[in-house]
């Protein structure tokens, strides 16, 4: 490669880096380019991308990028998601299309910001739920001790004006 060519390399997988919330590292050893195609298709969906990268530049653009603890993901072949979203849904999307297309497509590890996650944590971070249903999970956590107290003071008013039909009846009837 010409140095020009491998700086604008190193560039544009510093800003990808840069730019990105989660950075999978993965092995794409055995994938055919209509299947590297169908996972870079299913991964915009998740406001992801899909390269892959020569090793020695993108050690160096991570370096430049202060994103260097991914170094010891880079050995081998290597493809990189870049998820520039919600960083479950990229591990999800990725996840998902292994499982489902059956491909021998690994997960090496990833980056969530500056920290190094193996790939077994980056199963964790597929298994989360989104960022909306863990939001609706906290506002409910968060209403349920004002509803509770509520039905506590609730249930004393209805219980003083049973008391007060049945004297009035008492009272009408006598």
């Amino acid at each position: 490669m010409i140095r020009e060519k491998k700086a604008e390399a190193i560039e544009r997988v510093q800003d990808w880096l840069s730019g990105s919330n989660v950075a999978i590292v993965t092995d794409y050893r055995g994938m055919t380019v209509a299947e590297m195609s169908q996972l870079r298709q299913q991964l915009r969906g998740a406001n992801a991308e899909y390269h892959v990268v020569k090793n020695n530049l993108a050690i160096i653009a991570a370096e430049a990028a202060d994103r260097g603890a991914v170094k010891g993901l880079l050995e081998g072949p290597s493809a990189i998601a870049f998820g520039y979203g919600e960083a479950s849904a990229t591990a999800r999307m990725l996840s998902e299309y292994i499982r489902t297309a059956k491909v021998p497509l690994s997960i090496k590890g990833g980056l969530l910001g500056n920290r190094l996650l193996s790939s077994r944590q980056v199963s964790e971070l597929a298994s989360l739920p989104s960022r909306e249903i863990l939001l609706a999970r906290l506002i409910g956590q968060m209403q349920a001790p004002i509803s509770s107290l509520l039905s506590v003071l609730s249930a004393n008013i209805t219980g003083l004006l049973v008391v007060l039909q049945a004297r009035k009846q008492q009272l009408e009837g006598g």
